[in-house]
């Protein structure tokens, strides 16, 4: 098996069949990248388990990578092999190895009420007077905070995604799986139904949404330098990424006793194993709820 078209049909096959977002083929473009660097060869021999155990021992003691690194690209390697084997007709190495990795299950960053307050002053001040740049991007952070859109998503959208009163917005997610979510606050909703009439008037109903500077597609890139920031003119001393602002709409849902599976679904999880990392009580509910019951001032 040659390993360079082994790959370039793999990252074909996940982008047209599998309809893998960019991210992710960026990913297993680079997890490929390094596993045949450390083969140190263009067309190496055939791949066998003892193989796929050195490299992982590789990863784990020589190189000390993260946990979360060694198995992601254990992972790829696993559907790259299926593919190959399933295209050339090669044995997979990974047949009857049943390969248990520790999984690390991180918690969600989320923000404060107060440090998402903050950003809005920041974005709001930077509007007056301004663009439809400037006011793209603070309709960008409201957008995340009260859907739960990934950035990706965010850019992506189109001014014939919009509902005509706002109230709805059509996502294409991961694997090109559509959902819709929706705007509930009044306000919010009024200024979305404004910023689409705009856009519609200036370039269309295929235009993007939000916008950059040239009038072009809003990228994530430019969502994460302009929310670091905002970040820091507020005086937030953590790194604040758009991922946050969307661990903050979960978090805030959950909080208020919205039920996991609306929660998932706003998200665009396919598993709600995904959501369920958002179950764990955060640091500011277990402080209310302690608070409430006064467990010592019950004794009078």
């Amino acid at each position: 098996m040659k390993i360079g078209p082994a790959v370039d049909d793999f990252l074909q096959h996940c982008a047209i069949e599998r309809r893998l977002s960019e991210n992710t083929l960026r990913a297993y473009a680079s997890d490929l990248s390094d596993f045949a660097a450390w083969l140190a060869a263009s067309n190496p021999a055939e791949v066998g388990t003892e193989t796929l155990k050195a490299y992982l021992k590789a990863m784990v003691s020589d190189r000390k990578l993260a946990v979360t690194t060694v198995r992601r690209r254990m992972a790829c390697l696993r559907s790259f092999f299926r593919r190959a084997a399933d295209r050339d007709r090669v044995s997979d190495p990974f047949a009857g190895w049943k390969l248990a990795l520790p999984k690390r299950k991180i918690l969600p960053k989320a923000l404060t009420r107060g440090e998402v307050a903050s950003l809005f002053v920041q974005s709001d001040m930077r509007v007056r007077g301004t663009g439809a740049f400037e006011e793209s991007l603070a309709m960008a952070l409201r957008l995340i905070v009260a859907t739960g859109l990934r950035v990706g998503e965010l850019c992506k959208l189109r001014v014939l995604d919009i509902a005509a009163d706002g109230t709805s917005l059509r996502v294409t997610g991961k694997g090109s799986r559509d959902r819709l979510v929706y705007i509930t606050d009044d306000d919010f909703r009024a200024k979305l139904q404004k910023l689409t009439e705009l856009r519609y008037n200036a370039s269309g109903a295929s235009a993007p949404l939000l916008v950059n500077r040239y009038n072009s597609r809003l990228q994530p890139q430019t969502v994460r330098l302009r929310l670091h920031r905002a970040a820091a003119v507020a005086g937030l001393a953590r790194r604040i990424t758009p991922h946050m602002l969307r661990h903050t709409a979960a978090t805030l849902l959950i909080e208020t006793g919205i039920d996991i599976r609306i929660v998932q679904r706003l998200l665009g999880h396919s598993s709600i194993a995904t959501t369920e990392i958002y179950t764990h009580v955060s640091d500011e509910a277990l402080r209310s709820s302690l608070a409430r019951a006064n467990v010592l001032g019950s004794f009078g």
